[in-house]
């Protein structure tokens, strides 16, 4: 096992730096970096924490990206900032709507390169899966996105963008902390690996739940890693939000190959670092998420080892079916194996529920993620030789 005091790099890949195009985008600067950005450009020190809170409620409170429409802001003020700064989403390439309502944009960034994210609406709640990095280092083998390699980091912009274009597409804003919310939840489960973006998604995660713009609860905002060990606790501290792990596997053999990054920081690792994540309780409980492999992680030996490995932990498992794509070399485990598995979780006294596969004629179920510039079939054997199965 590494060394959990190293640095934390991604294995493989030099991550490209993303081109500064034009002008300073204000979206995606936590409000220090806004203050100093406009006292920068001109604005008095005095006035500087009021000018921050009205461009702010602007762009994340009312939705608002031209500065002309800025209405309570001086003319001589919106001159100013549109002379020096701009307000930039990522753009809408294509969006799918699933027949079960579920929405996938195909999103292009700066430098052209181009990401996914999913909106799945339910009765109760409206859910933003959002991406991290275009591509992924991590080649879980049982993951669409891991088969393709990764590009580089997103920025804070490109991370929140996400969640902006999302409300403009269900035409929601102006809504406060209290109201019925389409889009009430995020969870940091798309493309990469958010562990390995870590500031990045932190700046954009403060903006998400600032009460005067967004607005989400931190509880209300959970990011999913295949196990980063080192950067967990800092999640706890640093973001607060709920946390989720790709755990998929009880023995470090089979999630060496399901979940590569198990041969940095192993299972035992993991899980301590799990029982050690600031604000754990049975409120706030992590998901340990399994994805369900025929003939691969299913078995009733597999639940009984897997309630033993989490003994102690505040948790609840999400058994999800595995949800096939071009060149997969893995089958969904059948609906009585997948409810045997459950009942032995339930039985030890952890909630399992059985997460209901959504999008999938659109590629938009968990796993699928894939941008379409970047879809490189491969053959079931290839994937399979790479997997090492």
């Amino acid at each position: 096992m590494t060394d959990a005091t190293a640095p934390i790099t991604q294995d493989l890949m030099t991550i490209k730096r993303a081109p500064i195009v034009g002008l300073p985008n204000l979206v995606g600067m936590t409000r220090p970096q806004l203050r100093e950005a406009l006292i920068g450009a001109g604005t008095p020190e005095k006035q500087a924490k009021m000018r921050v809170g009205q461009v702010w409620s602007w762009i994340y409170n009312k939705g608002v990206y031209d500065f002309e429409s800025m209405t309570n802001l001086a003319k001589p003020f919106r001159a100013m900032l549109a002379e020096n700064f701009r307000v930039t989403l990522p753009e809408i390439v294509t969006k799918q709507v699933s027949t079960d309502g579920t929405r996938k944009y195909l999103l292009r960034i700066e430098g052209g390169h181009e990401v996914e994210a999913v909106y799945i609406p339910e009765k109760d709640r409206g859910t933003l899966c959002i991406s991290s990095q275009v591509g992924c280092t991590l080649t879980c083998s049982f993951c669409h996105t891991g088969t393709q390699k990764l590009v580089r980091n997103l920025t804070p912009a490109e991370i929140i963008g996400q969640v902006l274009l999302c409300r403009d597409d269900l035409g929601e804003w102006e809504k406060g902390p209290d109201d019925k919310r389409l889009l009430s939840n995020i969870v940091l489960m798309g493309m990469g690996e958010p562990l390995y973006n870590f500031d990045a998604v932190r700046d954009a995660m403060k903006i998400a739940m600032d009460p005067e713009g967004v607005a989400l609860s931190r509880r209300r905002i959970t990011l999913s890693t295949s196990g980063v060990v080192p950067e967990i606790i800092r999640t706890g501290d640093e973001i607060g939000c709920m946390l989720a792990i790709s755990f998929h596997a009880t023995t470090n053999d089979v999630r060496d190959k399901l979940v590569p990054i198990n041969k940095r920081w192993n299972i035992d690792a993991l899980l301590q670092a799990c029982r050690d994540y600031p604000r754990l309780s049975n409120s706030e409980r992590i998901t340990f998420e399994y994805v369900m492999l025929r003939g691969i992680n299913d078995s009733d030996e597999d639940a009984h080892r897997l309630v033993k490995l989490i003994d102690g932990i505040p948790a609840k498992i999400n058994l999800i079916p595995f949800n096939p794509w071009p060149g997969a070399p893995y089958e969904r485990s059948t609906r009585k194996r997948i409810e045997a598995f459950g009942d032995i979780v339930n039985a030890a006294g952890y909630a399992s529920p059985v997460r209901r596969p959504r999008g999938e004629d659109i590629m938009a179920a968990c796993g699928q993620l894939k941008s379409a510039t970047e879809r490189e079939r491969k053959s079931r054997k290839q994937i399979a030789e790479e997997a090492g199965l």
